[in-house]
């Protein structure tokens, strides 16, 4: 029932050759799939760094990254229940609240953010994991 997804477009974050989570997990339970999508921050394909000091650019590549995990297996952002949002800067975070609107706005998924210290490298800004629940139905077997 349980299945690990490593979505293309996103980067695998490998350290000492080892691959250190899989960036989407769901569960199918009856007629419907419950997904569980790990922290996501600003990196591209390749995991450089989107938007080095520029937190509206980083939530904007957060959000694309959350689009690409979701749509891997057949959901989309509209199927969001729940994001947790960890940011180096409450108060900036809040200047860019458009961006963030522009992805989460869909849903409106509960959601709690929580100033941080640092994330994983000092580089990135914002961080976001979510929860979704989509129908059986609509679930990509294979996915892409």
């Amino acid at each position: 029932m349980r299945q690990n997804v490593f979505p293309p477009g996103l980067s695998r974050r490998v350290v000492a050759g080892n691959l250190l989570y899989a960036p989407v997990v769901h569960y199918v339970l009856g007629e419907h799939v419950i997904i569980f999508v790990s922290g996501l921050l600003s990196r591209d394909a390749e995991g450089n760094v989107v938007g080095a000091g520029d937190m509206g650019a980083q939530i904007a590549q957060v959000g694309e990254n959350l689009a690409t995990a979701l749509g891997s297996i057949g959901a989309n952002l509209g199927d969001l229940v729940r994001t947790s949002t960890y940011v180096t800067d409450i108060d900036e975070f809040f200047l860019h609240t458009d961006v963030r609107k522009r992805y989460f706005g869909v849903a409106l998924p509960t959601s709690t953010t929580v100033e941080v210290r640092r994330l994983s490298d000092p580089a990135f800004m914002v961080e976001v994991e979510g929860f979704a629940i989509m129908p059986a139905a609509r679930l990509i077997r294979e996915p892409v």
